[in-house]
């Protein structure tokens, strides 16, 4: 089934270099952005919104910057919430009208599974169609009119181990197992969508450590026909009300930071239940809760994924404190975001700038020690320009980590 070619970005990005004043006007924008309803721009020549929400096609559907400042200053009053100061917090109080139940989380073995021979078929929801497929299992999906590229961490993962095995559970779920070297497993659930409801590793002593799990899809009842809708939609345009610094770390001009710190900090907004897996991959508008670290020191060339072993060495402190935050909880989820221009058709920078998440991630497990399965990967093709230009522009040829564990985990509380 064929699905519709990803679509460029729907910011024409032929604007002029902005004037000093211009700049001037969007650095003091960027260091208190909570003092205006405009859209915050990067303060660079070229400059792209900050959000990738207010970059995102699917999520605007044709709103203008006047439309969202508009919104911005409708929903102020309503959405009068404080930063939070820890991921509990975020989970616990949304806006403050409600608070959510404790939430037992199941045991990823507690099925009794069935052994299958082969990798099993997976339906899709009503409105998702899949596209082209590629020697890699990548393949390219329609999710209602949002064109997306989805890959198989389990061939990241057997990198790591032996090939995985899959088992026929209750409810048409199916549990996915990759052995590691070390003895430990990482196990997947999924429903009969193939969507991940769960995925937790086991120790080699029979420690459950459960890195994302979705109370709803757990619930669910999976023999009832589905559809995909991004969960941002229901949410008003999303007002940042941190400083810029404090929301996005440009390695390359900021390499003294105190990454671990930056990389702990909770959402900067509530979040309002707990996410699918799925959902923060397709959802501009809930990844934006999370700050970034933008590693503008792994410099691809046009069209590669290759990554030289002295680029690898500039990811040694943000590998650091990433190992630091799961030696104080080793439940932690970081998603690798992978980037390219918009130089080349718009599916094959689909399919490269995943790669390229992949490229990185892998890097960061074989030289660095982070587990694969603490990694999601994703690309997301030229639909988050940084720079806006149709050209060649190194910046926009990226990858970026977001710790992402308090939207797709309950905290313990």
């Amino acid at each position: 089934m064929q699905v519709q070619e990803a679509v460029r970005p729907q910011f024409a990005p032929e604007q002029q270099p902005f004037t000093p004043k211009e700049l001037q006007r969007l650095k003091a924008l960027a260091a208190r952005p909570d003092q205006s309803n405009d859209t915050i721009i990067l303060p660079i020549d070229n400059g792209a919104p900050v959000l990738d929400s207010d970059k995102d096609a699917n999520w605007r559907r044709g709103l203008s910057d006047d439309q969202l400042r508009r919104m911005r200053q409708q929903y102020r009053q309503s959405w009068n919430y404080a930063v939070p100061e820890s991921d509990a917090q975020a989970q616990r109080e949304y806006f403050g009208t409600r608070q959510r139940p404790p939430i037992e989380i199941e045991s990823i073995d507690s099925y009794q599974g069935r052994r299958l021979q082969r990798e099993p078929q997976f339906l899709y929801p009503e409105d998702v169609r899949v596209g082209r497929e590629f020697d890699d299992d990548r393949r390219v999906m329609d999710y209602d009119g949002q064109i997306v590229v989805r890959g198989d961490d389990n061939r990241r993962f057997e990198q790591y181990g032996r090939p995985v095995e899959y088992e026929q559970v209750d409810h048409q779920r199916v549990r996915e197992t990759v052995f590691k070297q070390n003895g430990d497993r990482i196990v997947s659930l999924r429903n009969r969508y193939g969507q991940l409801i769960q995925r937790s590793r086991i120790t080699a002593d029979g420690r459950e450590i459960v890195l994302f799990y979705s109370p709803d899809l757990y619930a669910a009842d999976d023999s009832r026909p589905v559809v995909y809708r991004d969960p941002g939609e229901s949410l008003p345009p999303m007002r940042l009300l941190v400083p810029l610094n404090d929301y996005i770390i440009d390695v390359g001009s900021d390499p003294n930071r105190d990454y671990y710190s930056f990389i702990e900090q909770p959402p900067v907004e509530p979040v309002e239940r707990v996410y699918t897996i799925d959902e923060v991959r397709n959802s501009a508008r809930i990844r934006d809760k999370m700050r970034r670290i933008d590693l503008d020191t792994i410099t691809f060339a046009t069209g590669s994924w290759d990554i030289t072993m002295n680029q690898a060495g500039t990811l040694k402190k943000v590998a650091d404190a990433m190992n630091k935050a799961l030696r104080n909880n080793p439940a932690e989820t970081f998603l690798i975001e992978g980037h390219t221009d918009a130089v080349g058709s718009a599916e094959s920078n689909l399919i490269l700038s995943d790669r390229r998440a992949e490229a990185v991630a892998n890097v960061l497990t074989q030289v660095y020690g982070i587990p694969p399965e603490n990694m999601v990967t994703q690309g997301y093709g030229e639909q988050f320009l940084k720079v806006m230009t149709y050209g060649p522009e190194q910046q926009n040829r990226r990858v970026t980590i977001r710790r992402v564990t308090p939207l797709v985990r309950p905290v313990q509380q």
